[in-house]
């Protein structure tokens, strides 16, 4: 009989972290949403050994805005999700996208009169 050789991202962690479906969704509803008001212009997606990175930027030759980063490793400790400022400050830390995104959800809300 054959040798079985598993692939090497079977035994232990994956060998590129990414978005599933319905993270990248609610992500780029959001930038839609953003893009639409005026605020963003451009993003750009990093997805690397350790992290998955979604960066919006005002114009595309400055520094990004917010970056959302999703780590899985600090899942059990303080939440694989953050949102980082243009200044590299962590503003939103969290378990879950939804609450780790409301600060920039925030900002496109407008007071309706009667």
């Amino acid at each position: 009989m054959g040798t079985v050789t598993p692939f090497p991202a079977a035994r232990g962690q994956p060998l590129q972290i990414g978005f599933d479906r319905a993270e990248l969704t609610r992500i780029l509803d959001l930038y839609g949403r953003m893009v639409a008001a005026g605020h963003w212009r451009d993003y750009a997606i990093e997805l690397g050994a350790d992290a998955a990175i979604f960066a919006a930027f005002r114009r595309a030759s400055e520094r990004p805005e917010v970056r959302i980063e999703k780590r899985p490793a600090l899942r059990n400790r303080q939440g694989m999700w953050s949102l980082t400022g243009e200044q590299g400050m962590v503003l939103k830390r969290g378990h879950d996208l939804g609450p780790v995104l409301a600060p920039v959800e925030r900002r496109l809300m407008k007071i309706v009169e009667n």
